[in-house]
């Protein structure tokens, strides 16, 4: 056997990978190398969970706070922490839960980044209970999850000491009277009473002052519905509508003035009444059956104008404006002389006739 021989018997012995060349030691060192970046991969990311306190009594509270720690150069980390429900579990109640917090927890080490979250528990079951592992995952991965240790938690009753006999409740304790304790409530009183002086000294000030002064009354003088409807139909005359063509608008003017004087002459809706309902309501008014044929010549031409488009001629343009005039004149209202006029008339007859008899 050669020397050469020698050596490779050996080789192979203590070295059985060599044995196949040199391929499967190169796919031993990659799997190697991708197992170990894997391991220091998982170990940058590190949770924890601790208690502030391992036991408490019946309805205390307790503080557990969740931490994960990890490296910013493993690129775009994103850690879930786990979703607390209202219990834990059976015996073990969720009273509340902080915000999730971000912080460098070393100043000379800025690639280190600690989140933490703090769940505030209690419970009223005494007993000893185990508090399970909370997961947290990564980049919303689950596979890639990570899990505290569980937590032992102790909750006990309050020490009874059974050697003593049952006392019964101490009695209310009698506080000795102060005035110093009322004094503020007497001030409070008294302000409140001096306020409410003051404001009734106001009401009845301003009662006695509104009182004295008078109002004055507004007298609006009323203007009689004959002198308004002859004044609008004078207006239309000077407007001369019909001549420029606006025959509508004219008739239309002619029609409302004598409805607006019909309502406040004789006391007939008649700006809400068509013709035949106004001619049917002037049955029983004070006027003549002249009077009341001129009243529906004037509607019933401002009708056919209106709605059946009739051209009426230049002269029953201008009869339709004077048996409107004529029809205000001869049924106007006049008002009845003052009492003061009448004196002031009998004053000056009387004074007439003593100068005729000194004469």
């Amino acid at each position: 056997m050669t020397t050469r021989q020698k050596v490779k018997g050996k080789r192979q012995k203590y070295f059985p990978f060599f044995s196949n060349g040199t391929k499967p030691l190169f796919s031993f060192l990659t799997s190697a190398f991708f197992l170990f970046t894997s391991c220091l991969s998982a170990q940058q990311i590190t949770v924890t969970a601790t208690l502030d306190t391992n036991a408490i009594l019946i309805g205390q509270q307790a503080r557990i706070t969740l931490k994960a720690e990890y490296k910013t150069n493993q690129g775009n980390v994103k850690i879930s922490f786990p979703i607390i429900a209202d219990t834990l579990i059976k015996q073990i109640e969720v009273v509340g839960q902080s915000k999730i917090e971000k912080s460098v927890p070393d100043s000379n080490d800025m690639g280190s980044l600690v989140q933490k979250q703090t769940i505030i528990i209690t419970s009223f079951d005494s007993g000893y209970y185990a508090i399970p592992p909370f997961r947290f995952s990564v980049s919303g991965d689950s596979s890639k999850s990570f899990e505290t240790e569980p937590i032992l938690f102790t909750v006990n009753t309050v020490p009874v000491d059974t050697t003593k006999n049952i006392m019964d409740i101490k009695p209310p304790i009698e506080v000795p009277f102060s005035w110093k304790e009322y004094l503020p409530y007497v001030y409070w009183g008294l302000g409140a009473a001096a306020v409410l002086a003051l404001l009734i000294y106001l009401v009845r000030y301003y009662l006695k002052a509104r009182k004295k002064k008078p109002v004055p009354e507004i007298i609006i003088p009323k203007i009689p519905p004959h002198v308004t409807a002859l004044e609008s139909l004078e207006k239309l005359r000077e407007e001369k509508l019909w001549q420029q063509g606006k025959l509508k608008e004219y008739h239309s003017r002619v029609s409302d003035i004598i409805r607006q004087y019909i309502e406040y002459r004789f006391y007939i809706n008649a700006m809400e009444q068509v013709t035949d309902e106004i001619m049917y309501s002037f049955r029983t008014a004070d006027a003549s059956d002249e009077q009341k044929m001129k009243l529906r010549n004037i509607l019933f031409l401002s009708d056919l104008v209106k709605f059946a488009k009739e051209q009426p001629l230049p002269n029953e343009n201008e009869m339709s404006l004077a048996n409107a005039i004529e029809f205000v004149m001869s049924t106007k209202k006049e008002e009845a002389p003052s009492l003061k006029g009448e004196d002031k008339d009998n004053n000056s007859l009387q004074g007439g006739g003593k100068t005729n008899d000194i004469g």
